[in-house]
């Protein structure tokens, strides 16, 4: 039989990425033993494959104070605070420094396929609360583990499930069979042979949010590289174009993010890209060349492209969490006390409050949900709002409600207003009480006269939504 849940056993951290590892240098700081658990080959593994995108946040908010004091006899050397660095930069410079300070607790090539109480499933109640978390490990060489945990935190993040090209949160017909041309993240164009894929080649880039704007931009600079001649882009919004469809502008509190905000209204304004408004995808047919056409949910057609990068967001993995008692909100897949906080249906003018363990506990006690995890669908997470989540859980683990319950972070405007589901129809597009209203979604041409966007979607003056 298995013993009851001691403080002697281990807390589970699944992943070590920036939120994961920061929970484990918060426990350490209380004294409590963290065993990290990482699918990938290294620290900061999902980080490493976007290493050629550069962050929005500055280092001064990429860095978690608490894994800097486990850094700081290490000799690591903070980068410049107000540097922006790169994916890559990221996990080589902060990520795997802290992880080598944590040193053999953190375990790469693990991947967890369960969780669950030691001699429950999701079905018993009997004793169920003073049962410790068994956690199932398999490892790349095929191995399979048990570990026991006083409790789990869940840091895995949602790099590895991103949205579907298809409008309706089902991958359209044929998208799959399409997946030679189909990509779900922001291509590396300065690597030789992807460069080649995209140079003097149709594009469509689909979604609405800052991969969608860092793919334009990039394929912009590509047209105007000598080796992009030719190469364009279109870009399918499910909603019409308004004063907030590129961010907030010089209205952000996060420069850089407003900036890539800008950057890509620049790529379509100089007629590096189409737009389509109100578009929504069905299917994804071939023509006699091979080529991609969309169609519409709405039965229209559009010219055929060579590529498609769909960037629709992503979504938590929850099939190894099926044997916990988790409460999530229907809409978001969030902690149900989070996600009112976070709705992209109703936030608006900000971004989410910070928030502490209270709104990330579920009905089954001990397992936390943290980091892009915990945000379910919704897509405005930043680091500095994982690192407060962890902050709190860690001191919640260990029993000081005083400091789990204290809020110590406030978080950046983003300058925009209007919630990402109140573009969805064109009634809403008017119901925005901040002024942002957009036309009804209509397909339309960026970047010439007869195509610029009419005065009632510029942003108002007092700029909350920024240009």
């Amino acid at each position: 039989m298995t013993a009851p849940a001691t403080p002697e056993l281990p807390v589970v951290v699944i992943g070590a990425g920036p939120t994961g590892l920061a929970a484990a240098a918060h426990l350490v700081d209380r004294g409590i033993e963290p065993l990290v658990v990482e699918a990938g080959p290294a620290a900061g593994a999902a980080v490493r494959e976007w290493a050629h995108v550069r962050l929005f946040s500055p280092w001064s908010e990429l860095v978690d104070p608490a894994a800097e004091k486990l850094l700081a006899p290490t000799g690591w050397t903070r980068p410049d605070p107000s540097a922006h660095p790169s994916g890559g930069d990221w996990a080589e410079r902060y990520l795997q420094p802290l992880a080598d300070a944590l040193g053999e607790r953190v375990r790469t090539g693990a991947r967890v396929t369960g969780v669950s109480r030691a001699g429950r499933d999701r079905l018993v109640d009997a004793g169920r609360d003073t049962q410790p978390f068994v956690v199932h490990v398999t490892r790349t060489d095929g191995t399979e583990e048990r570990l026991l945990a006083r409790a789990v935190i869940d840091a895995s993040g949602t790099w590895t499930t991103p949205g579907p090209a298809g409008g309706s949160g089902l991958p359209a017909l044929g998208e799959r069979a399409a997946a030679d041309r189909v990509t779900y993240r922001v291509p590396d164009l300065d690597d030789p042979a992807v460069r080649a894929r995209y140079a003097g080649r149709r594009t469509a880039v689909i979604g609405s949010g800052a991969s969608a704007f860092t793919a334009l931009a990039r394929l912009a600079d590509l047209a105007g590289a000598r080796d992009g001649a030719g190469t364009k882009a279109v870009w399918i919004l499910r909603r019409g174009i308004s004063g907030s469809t590129f961010g907030g502008g010089t209205a952000d509190q996060l420069p850089a993010r407003g900036a890539l905000g800008l950057a890509a209204k620049a790529a379509v304004d100089e007629g590096h890209a189409d737009a389509v408004t109100g578009f929504r995808t069905d299917a994804v047919e071939r023509d006699g060349d091979g080529r991609l056409v969309l169609v519409g949910e709405d039965g229209r057609r559009l010219e055929p492209v060579d590529e498609v990068i769909a960037l629709t967001g992503f979504r938590p993995d929850l099939s190894f969490l099926s044997e916990i008692r988790l409460g999530l909100d229907e809409r978001l897949q969030a902690p149900v006390r989070l996600a009112p906080l976070i709705d992209p249906n109703q936030h608006s003018c900000g971004t989410a409050r910070p928030h502490s363990h209270r709104e990330l506990s579920h009905p089954e006690q001990g397992v936390y949900l943290v980091g892009m995890k915990s945000y379910g669908r919704a897509p405005t997470f930043l680091a500095l709002t994982g690192y407060e989540q962890v902050r709190s859980v860690a001191a919640a683990i260990a029993g000081d409600l005083e400091a789990a319950d204290r809020v110590e972070l406030t978080l950046p405007e983003t300058g925009v207003c209007g919630g990402a589901g109140l573009f969805d129809t064109p009634e809403a597009d008017q119901a925005d009480g901040g002024g942002c209203c957009a036309p009804a979604p209509r397909p339309v041409q960026l970047g010439t006269p007869a195509a610029a966007p009419a005065p009632a979607a510029q942003a108002p003056a007092d700029g909350c939504c920024g240009s």
